[in-house]
């Protein structure tokens, strides 16, 4: 085998087992940042949840303080 034949032999196995780990390593990349985008959603939907029932307990404590105190709707105050 002449060593130019051997040069380009081992150039090629070097350049494959490169790409093949760049690939495998961009891949776990990849995986990482999908992941996070996941935990990212479910802080997101967490969050919200957490909103919506402190929305509804306000609404509760509005309720609940009509019944007891007279409240006005921001009409002319009387003198």
């Amino acid at each position: 085998m002449s060593a130019a034949a051997k040069a380009t032999l081992a150039g090629t196995t070097l350049g494959a087992i490169g790409i093949v780990v760049f690939v495998h390593f961009q891949q776990r990349a990849e995986k990482a940042a999908m992941h996070a985008g996941v935990l990212r959603d479910m802080e997101q939907q967490r969050l919200k949840k957490e909103r919506r029932l402190d929305f509804e307990m306000q609404k509760e404590l509005e309720a609940e303080y009509r019944k007891i105190q007279t409240v006005s709707d921001g009409g002319p105050l009387p003198r």
